[in-house]
């Protein structure tokens, strides 16, 4: 039986950008969930953290992730702090192989800077605040089914990976 593929990791870990090329590659279909709650609240994701908050952020995420693992198996690509939500690991697992995209801090704010504005990331020092991001949530992100590094290898070697992965894990 085919398994939803989860993508977790830090922001610009590449969930979204490896997430499509796997969906691509699987011919699945690809779910954003930072895009299902940017449609709802039709509004950038930076507003809704600021004129709602994180936890209002949090609950549209899981509403999302709900919905997403409803539906026939996909590739999900959550928020990067999605995992670290009371039990949002257990409730996925039985449904989905989570991969854990890991990647060094300093590629994560590189990419995560060059993509655009992350509210968790706006006002301090990024570098700093990743590391903090990353000593909150790694404790979560590890408990994935699979860990791929995400740092040297391109876009398009990491969805042969996880493609490979989702074959032999997954029943794709």
């Amino acid at each position: 039986m085919k398994k939803h593929i989860v993508l977790v990791g830090l922001p610009g870990a590449g969930k979204t950008t490896v997430g499509k090329l796997v969906a691509e590659k699987l011919g699945a279909e690809f779910v954003d969930c930072d895009n299902i709650i940017v449609r709802k609240m039709q509004m950038p994701v930076s507003r809704i953290f600021a004129e709602h908050g994180e936890i209002k952020f949090r609950a549209l995420e899981r509403e999302a992730m709900e919905s997403a693992l409803g539906r026939s198996p996909a590739v999900i690509s959550p928020g990067g702090g999605w995992i670290s939500q009371p039990g949002a690991l257990e409730v996925t697992q039985a449904a989905s192989m989570i991969i854990y995209l890991k990647t060094m801090v300093i590629t994560a704010v590189k990419r995560a800077e060059a993509s655009g504005i992350r509210p968790l990331l706006a006002g301090e020092d990024s570098t700093e605040r990743m590391r903090t991001l990353l000593k909150e949530r790694e404790p979560y992100y590890i408990k994935a089914d699979a860990e791929v590094k995400a740092d040297i290898k391109s876009a398009a070697q990491l969805a042969e990976d996880i493609v490979a992965l989702a074959k032999d894990r997954a029943g794709w």
